[in-house]
């Protein structure tokens, strides 16, 4: 007679995605259960006091233009478990040197006022994005497979299949549009000459405009607190500080569902694993790290650019030229003494992040993978460059090297915070090349990580699809 476990499901790691997971399969009626090796839910959204007493700053992501786009976190009543959002009046901003941004705001046409001479071609190309993205988001956050409506990828299709290089220098004829679609598209964390880059500022500016880019009240803890208490309504068990290091730290259940890097799954399984399987998660390639910095300031950064002291977030680089520059040096492990920076200040918007009168803010730049070298001076002389009199302000600072972000989760091999190098066969074979690839060879064994489609974001997407998989299998 075949022994019952004690626990239909586990889910080890409990970021958004092992979270969604969890929540999918417990909504369905499954005994779950979640264990974390932290002493908190969340993986990297946390919010914590990193450097003085009242001043709370994010482990990891800032601002989430995916969850706003996220059909999973749409679906759940998380503001009933404290979930509130907060959407700034501009999305991002670009600085340039001459003391003017370029703004991404709600209207197309409003964002595209700064970009000299380029405004109807930027309104061309993101515009008809814009107008279909609820049939492009259900794509592109879906689970693989043929779309049933494949007219709103149209637009996108043809030119997300190609480098920002080359559709910045198509499309664009002034340096204003083409530097500030370099910043949205290194967050690909790819050279901007290298397919498909374009991609990832595409589907940025389109969800920025379609609905933006917003910041939690209370810091990235509280969407991990909402969904850990959204679990708990469902029945489900979160166990924290329980370390799985190996197969005999495994829960005692039917399915186990994995919310981590898939060098952790090679090492529990060993040789479990069929050769080929294991070979592709040897293979996987980790991209380039981040190094991340979090301040205590004593008031708002000084931006000599108007629009900068309303923006959630902050591109900082300048032209495409140089921001293109900086990523291709991370990528072949060099560095590069002015990178590229992408900043948030949400204590501009949310008072609960910092003391009265007092802010905080959070960068960082990318790295060679494992980086060791200190990029502080280097951020803070590019933010200084386009904020004169920022230096001044910093009460307290907190730096956080690659091997940092890889010690605080385990998920951030060599500080890459993206699941994986999103090269376009990662993006197709992620992490392996399946039709299901959130299952392993391994009976009711699943990755769901951000090394499964639709890849990196805070949006509980792989978890979703990879916990559906396993409800299909059951008939459920």
């Amino acid at each position: 007679m075949k022994r019952s476990c004690e626990y239909d499901a586990a889910v080890i790691g409990s970021g958004p995605n092992g979270l969604a997971a969890a929540i999918t399969l417990a909504g369905r009626g499954l005994k779950v259960v979640v264990v974390e090796a932290a002493s908190t839910a969340g993986g990297a959204a946390r919010t914590e006091e990193l450097t003085l007493s009242g001043f709370r700053h994010d482990i990891g992501s800032a601002v989430f233009p995916m969850a706003a786009a996220s059909p999973f976190f749409s679906s759940l009543p998380l503001s009933r478990f404290g979930l509130e959002w907060i959407k700034p009046p501009v999305q991002m901003a670009h600085p340039f040197d001459d003391g003017r941004a370029a703004l991404l705001k709600t209207s197309v046409t409003d964002s595209s006022l700064t970009l000299e001479g380029d405004e109807k071609a930027y309104a061309k190309l993101i515009q008809p994005m814009v107008d279909r993205f609820n049939g492009l988001r259900d794509y592109l956050l879906g689970a693989r497979r043929f779309p049933q409506n494949p007219l709103p990828l149209t637009n996108f299709g043809l030119k997300a299949l190609s480098s920002a290089e080359y559709l910045s220098m198509s499309h664009f004829k002034g340096a204003s549009a083409r530097g500030f679609f370099a910043g949205a598209a290194a967050h690909s964390i790819l050279p901007l000459n290298k397919t498909p880059s374009a991609a990832f500022g595409l589907v940025l500016c389109t969800t920025g405009h379609a609905v933006g880019w917003p910041i939690p009240v209370g810091g990235a803890g509280s969407i991990s607190l909402s969904l850990s208490r959204h679990f708990a309504s469902l029945g489900g068990t979160l166990i924290t500080g329980h370390k799985v290091n190996s197969f005999t730290d495994l829960p005692d259940a039917t399915a186990l569902f994995f919310d981590t890097a898939p060098r952790h799954l090679l090492r529990i399984y060993g040789e479990r694993l069929p050769t080929g399987y294991k070979r592709s998660l040897r293979n996987y390639r980790y991209g380039p790290g981040v190094f991340k910095l979090d301040w205590a300031l004593s008031g708002p950064i000084p931006w000599k650019a108007e629009g900068c002291n309303q923006a959630g977030a902050v591109h900082i680089g300048g032209t495409f030229s140089e921001i293109a520059e900086a990523e291709f040096s991370a990528w072949h492990g060099r560095l590069h003494s002015r990178p590229f920076v992408i900043l948030a200040q949400p204590s501009l918007f949310d008072s609960s992040r910092a003391p009265s009168g007092r802010h905080t803010a959070w960068a960082y730049c990318h790295v060679p993978n494992g980086c060791s070298y200190d990029m502080t001076e280097a951020i803070e002389s590019q933010i200084e460059r386009f904020a004169p009199g920022f230096k001044s302000l910093i009460l307290q600072r907190h730096a956080s090297a690659p091997a940092d972000l890889e010690a605080g989760n385990p998920n951030l091999v060599g500080g890459d915070i993206v699941g994986g190098a999103q090269t376009l066969k990662q993006i197709l074979c992620r992490p392996a090349c399946s039709l299901t690839p959130y299952t392993t060879p391994l009976r009711n064994v699943y990755l769901c990580s951000a090394s499964t489609p639709p890849g990196a974001g805070v949006h509980g997407m792989c978890g979703s699809h990879a916990a559906s998989v396993h409800l299909k299998r059951l008939g459920i």
